[in-house]
This record gives structure tokens, sequence and C-alpha cells, in this order.
């Protein structure tokens, strides 16, 4: 197995642990039952994948490894034990959310580039493959979705992906693109949580 292909399985690994633990934690916040957190945690943690392999024209990256499936009962068993720890860490779920949404943009965009897709078309994805889990998770929760919401979201990971876009241009290693990318994504989405921070509303008048 090449380096890049590893770099991309750990990334794709870490994603679905940390986006399933936040789709369980909202499943949580219902009161949904083991299988009802279950199936709101792989829900987000392989929604937007499966869209972005789907457009790519190939088998979506769950169904050719059971390793995902098992990282979400993992998910699921972490919030179990840990539950009461986790209720006494305040926004744990964002946090979840934000690592989900930064190591996700990354993975597709480098799955999109492996693909022989364009860095612009490859931007698109990484941001398909970071927020769409968020929705199908949100409106299996009947909430609004996140990237409806004023706080800064799927732009973060625009703005990563433009990043990790201009890194690739002026020679950096992948090593450096991929923690920069995953660092700036991170620290948009505090700050912007933190200042509240957000884009301009529409105005219907």
């Amino acid at each position: 197995m090449e380096y890049d292909d590893i770099v991309q399985q750990v990334i794709e690994f870490l994603g679905t642990f940390a986006f399933a633990i936040s789709g369980i934690r909202h499943a949580a916040a219902k009161h949904f039952d083991w299988f009802g957190g279950y199936v709101c945690g792989i829900a987000v943690a392989i929604g937007g994948g499966t869209i972005r392999d789907v457009m790519l024209g190939t088998t979506p990256f769950w169904m050719t490894d059971p390793i995902y499936m098992v990282c979400t009962a993992l998910a699921l068993l972490f919030v179990i034990v840990f539950a009461k720890h986790i209720e006494g860490l305040r926004n744990t779920w964002f946090v979840f959310d934000t690592l989900g949404l930064a190591l996700f943009t990354i993975a597709g965009i480098q799955k999109s580039l492996d693909f022989g897709q364009p860095y612009w078309v490859a931007i698109i994805m990484g941001c398909i493959t970071g927020s769409a889990g968020g929705v199908i998770r949100d409106v299996l929760l009947n909430n609004e979705p996140v990237i409806f919401q004023r706080e800064i979201y799927a732009m973060a990971s625009v703005i990563g992906g433009v990043t990790y876009w201009l890194l690739g241009y002026f020679g950096a290693p992948i090593e450096v693109m991929v923690i920069s990318t995953f660092l700036l994504i991170c620290l948009i989405r505090f700050l912007a949580v933190r200042y509240h921070l957000a884009l301009p509303k529409l105005n219907n008048e």
C-alpha cells in the first residue's frame, strides 16, 4: 500500500470516529435508543463520503472495508461507557463535529485528486464530504441543518480546501498540506463560535 493511501485511510478512519460520536451524541440528546444512536452515527459518518464516491463513479468507501462500520460501533461504545464524563464536558459534540469536518474535508479533496479531478472540483467534493453527513444527521433528527444556520460551517471547509490547493501549488509536502488544512478548519470553526462570527444574512425586502 502506498504512503498516500495509508494517509487517506487513517484520515477517513479518524473522521468516521469523530463524526460518529457527533451523530450519536445528537441522538442521545433526543433520547434515542442504542440502535437509533448507531443509525445517526453511521449516517453522519458515511453520508458525505458516500455522496462523494457516487459522484466520482466509484464504490462507496464503506462498502469496500467493514472497518468503518466497526469504527461507528466503537464510537457508540465510547459514548455509552463514558456518557457521564462526556456530559460533563461542555460542547463536546461540537469538538468532535469540527474534527470530523476537518478530516473528511481533507479526505474528500485527496480522493477527488486521486481520481484525476481538477482542484476546483476537489474543493467542492471536500466540502460535500465534510458537511453532507451533518445535513443527513440533522434531517433524521428533525433539526435545522447546521449549514443553514448562521454559524460558519461549510465555508470553513471551502477555505480549508483553497488552502490545501495553495500549499500544493507551491510544492508543500503532503504532511504540511494535511496538517495545515486540518488546523485552519478547526481554528475557523472555534473562532467563529467563540466570537459569534457569521456570514451576512439574506434580506427579502
